[in-house]
């Protein structure tokens, strides 16, 4: 019997992979895609990504969506109460872990792998310890495509903003930049590839934004195409 799991789900290129990968293991079935997004403007933290992109996305891959809000400024406290309910939830339901698309950050790993064993649920990490340059030359290989949602500006240069996720700006990207920006340095949204059963049409937006050090590229939801 399978074991079903849940997948945390920032709408861009790691997890979309990480998902990719445990579709290929017979032990496990995905049951749902979750979410955390800001409380206030309904985007998710740090990508900047709408909660509409995120559902049309899910439709397009063919499983559930479930968001958990979680209030601006909000403590640490405050955050895992609120994610230790969303689990719990899931836990009664069947699931018996969580899937992340983590390379190799130990501290966050661990993070999660603690606050989830207080609950009884485990972590995933299927693209843990994976080459980064590999991964991110097999993104593209297999057919997928993403757009920069986001830069952090201390650690790259504003102006990869609203770019495709392609060769060309992985060659252009400093070195000091992780291709997959694993370190925080840029954040994706994935909008076609051969899990999606249909593009995600959205359209840039107009203004783009400065939060503090991250610049964020708005993207808008499309519903005419």
């Amino acid at each position: 019997m399978k074991e079903n799991l849940i997948l945390a789900w920032s709408g861009g290129k790691d997890c979309t992979l990480a998902m990719h990968e445990i579709k290929k293991l017979d032990q496990y079935s995905i049951a749902a895609l979750f979410s955390t997004i800001s409380e206030q403007n309904e985007r998710v933290s740090m990508h900047g990504t709408p909660r509409k992109l995120l559902e049309t996305q899910a439709r397009s891959l063919g499983y559930p969506l479930d968001v958990v809000a979680i209030p601006d400024h909000c403590t640490e406290d405050t955050y895992r109460e609120t994610m230790q309910r969303a689990m719990q939830d899931w836990l009664d339901r069947g699931v018996t872990g969580v899937v992340f698309g983590d390379i190799f950050l130990e501290v966050i790993r661990a993070y999660r792998e603690r606050n989830l064993s207080q609950i009884g649920l485990k972590a995933i990490f299927p693209l843990w310890g994976r080459d980064t340059k590999t991964l991110s030359q097999n993104f593209i290989n297999l057919g997928y495509r993403a757009i920069i949602s986001c830069v952090d500006t201390k650690q790259l240069n504003r102006s990869f903003a609203g770019r495709e996720y392609d060769r060309s700006l992985l060659a252009e990207l400093p070195q000091s930049v992780d291709p997959c920006g694993e370190n925080g340095e840029f954040h994706t949204f994935v909008y076609e590839g051969p899990l999606l059963s249909k593009r995600v049409n959205f359209r840039r937006g107009q203004i783009q934004g400065k939060q503090g050090r991250f610049y964020l590229y708005d993207l808008v939801y499309n519903k005419s195409r």
